[in-house]
């Protein structure tokens, strides 16, 4: 089986923590903050973690907020779920960054410390149809699946 691991990026500030799992049953790996956040009513901000992911290519790694961020800081992550694919690791364009977007859909600007857990990645396997023919190169970042 191929090796499945977090790194930091190579451009990655001194003391960035790699995402870990609180608890030995816990599916998700906790991703930390790695430098203060402010997110005003109705925003969305980008949050860098300079953590890069390599898994094999019939994985995906799934992004999720924390399940308290809904209910206690009215956070979430604008599309539900972030997708990782294998091939966004150590791509020409940003070396794999994974950025989480995080949106305020409360009526107070939120605080996300540095240290602080805000999101967990979780990996899994997906399958092909018969059928698939995808031939494209990823290049770049968020969006560029396709491209």
């Amino acid at each position: 089986m191929e090796e499945i691991r977090f790194e930091r990026v190579k451009y990655a500030p001194e003391g960035i923590q790699l995402p870990v799992r609180s608890t030995k049953d816990a599916a998700g790996y906790d991703f930390y903050c790695p430098y203060d956040v402010e997110i005003p009513p109705d925003e969305i901000v980008i949050i860098r973690t300079y953590i890069k992911a390599k898994f094999p290519p019939d994985m995906v790694l799934m992004i999720f907020d924390r399940s308290s961020y809904g209910i206690k800081r009215r956070l979430m992550l604008p599309n539900n779920v972030f997708i990782i694919d294998a091939d966004f690791y150590g791509n020409e364009k940003n070396d794999g960054n994974i950025t989480i977007p995080v949106y305020n859909f409360g009526k107070e600007t939120q605080v996300i410390k540095a240290g602080e857990r805000f999101a967990q990645g979780v990996f899994t396997k997906f399958y092909k149809t018969i059928d698939d023919h995808a031939t494209g190169v990823r290049k770049g970042g968020i969006g560029s699946t396709g491209k």
